[in-house]
């Protein structure tokens, strides 16, 4: 009986690390599938949207909630389809665990945007954490740029513009819950999901991509990046964010970009240098730092 109650307190943190290191190979599966960009983003959201509906309603949470609520999500999924469509192109440039170290520069867009439109005032964590997040990109992409292929440059413009749609997304996302009022989570995240579908069907057809999976070794790899980094990831997260304290909320987190870039070395063999390591490592603890709430 004590077991139990001792075990009961660190399920949520449990669930926490589970949904992170869920997330965490969304990249190595976007790597590992033979379709393009958009069509891999595509089914990511399509599949995983699906299984959101079929919860929210198995749940009986509510899908229609006005018209304003609705032009929210609907543009909660457009950035939400830049974020994924940049995110997968910077990955087929700089690697898994570059391309979603990146990603998560939105810590300082979103702090961007508190102060210059929400009138929010500069933390000191901010003022530190920016600087210290330069001097991590630079160790870790910056110092031979001039030796590195033209590729790798856009890899990383594409990784910055990653970081701002992110942001975009999850400013539009807390919009999007407080004008639907009552309706589920589930259920906003199931719209959010195939409305982007729909936006990232537009964008395989205009690219000239292919909806044809070529194998099942690709329909099986765009299902596990469906169910993993769309559903259960984030479903786990949610569901221990309010049981967890905020300073390690955004420790734990830190295990998507940290194993990305684990994954990226072991899976795919990605070469680094002592300079890269401490950079990745700075950058990190930028970001930590960043997204911590003032005291």
């Amino acid at each position: 009986m004590r077991g139990a109650r001792v075990a009961r307190p660190m399920l949520p943190m449990l669930q926490l690390i589970a949904g992170a290191v869920m997330i965490s190979f969304s990249a190595v599966f976007v790597k590992l599938t033979a379709v393009g960009p958009d069509t891999a983003a595509f089914y990511r959201v399509a599949l995983g949207g699906g299984i959101l509906l079929v919860i929210a309603r198995l749940h009986g949470e509510r899908l229609w909630c006005g018209w304003r609520a609705a032009a929210v999500i609907a543009v909660a999924a457009l950035c939400f389809a830049l974020d994924l469509g940049f995110w997968h192109r910077s990955i087929d440039y700089v690697g898994p665990g570059v391309a979603t170290l990146l990603a998560n520069f939105q810590v300082f867009a979103l702090a961007a945007a508190g102060i210059f439109f929400f009138g929010e005032r500069l933390r000191w964590q901010i003022g530190f954490a920016l600087p210290l997040a330069l001097l991590g990109l630079f160790l870790l992409v910056g110092v031979d740029w001039s030796a590195l292929p033209a590729g790798y440059h856009v890899g990383v413009g594409l990784g910055l513009l990653t970081a701002a749609c992110y942001a975009g997304y999850i400013l539009t996302l807390r919009s999007s819950r407080v004008r639907a009022g009552r309706q589920g989570d589930f259920a906003n995240i199931a719209l959010i999901s195939l409305l982007c579908a729909l936006f990232l069907a537009g964008a395989v057809l205009l690219d000239g991509e292919s909806f044809a999976i070529p194998t099942w070794r690709d329909g099986g790899v765009l299902l596990a990046y469906g169910v993993f980094g769309q559903v259960a990831g984030w479903v786990l997260i949610s569901k221990s964010l309010p049981r967890v304290r905020a300073s390690q909320v955004g420790l734990v987190l830190l295990l998507q970009p940290m194993c990305a870039f684990i994954w990226d070395v072991l899976f795919f063999g990605r070469a680094f240098t002592p300079v890269e390591l401490g950079g990745a490592a700075l950058a990190l603890a930028a970001i930590y730092l960043g997204s911590r709430r003032a005291a």
